[in-house]
């Protein structure tokens, strides 16, 4: 059986205080990387959104012939230009055109911003253009998700 001399036990506090920098160097490093990635993923999923919406839009006008007017709950293909505001809750319902043929729901459910997403807005905003152009956006922690895969959301 081995003994010990009574000052022979332990870490002294020098290896100590080395392990607790080292700890405390590597926490400095990796808790800045792990914020960078959430906010990564927060755009990432609200590009994400941004290219579903536009696509459901899409298929909406491919079917009725104009883009979706975003005041509107009726069923039989309503289109408006020149709209800004909330997403079209067209795009949640069946629409039939005026050759009866039915198409949609568009979309399943209407996507919300990301969870921790920061900036002006609760929700997607949806706007039309005179010439048929729409644009979809989710602004916020410093950056802009349109339907274009740009940042020139206003």
């Amino acid at each position: 059986m081995r003994r010990f001399r009574p000052g022979s036990r332990g870490f002294t506090l020098i290896e100590l205080l080395i392990v607790v920098a080292i700890i405390g160097i590597l926490a400095a490093i990796a808790v800045p990387l792990y914020a960078n990635v959430q906010a990564r993923a927060r755009i990432a999923k609200a590009q994400a959104d941004t290219r579903a919406i536009a696509s459901a839009v899409s298929i909406y006008s491919a079917l009725c012939g104009g883009l979706p007017d975003n005041g509107s709950s009726a069923t039989n293909c309503p289109s408006a230009t020149n709209q800004s505001g909330a997403l079209p809750t067209v795009l949640l319902t069946q629409q039939t055109n005026a050759q009866n043929q039915v198409g949609g729901p568009f979309l399943n459910s209407t996507p919300t911003l990301p969870a921790g997403w920061t900036g002006s807005g609760t929700s997607y905003k949806y706007s039309s253009s005179a010439v048929g152009t729409f644009m979809l956006c989710g602004s916020g922690d410093s950056t802009a998700a349109d339907s274009n895969g740009g940042a020139t959301c206003p």
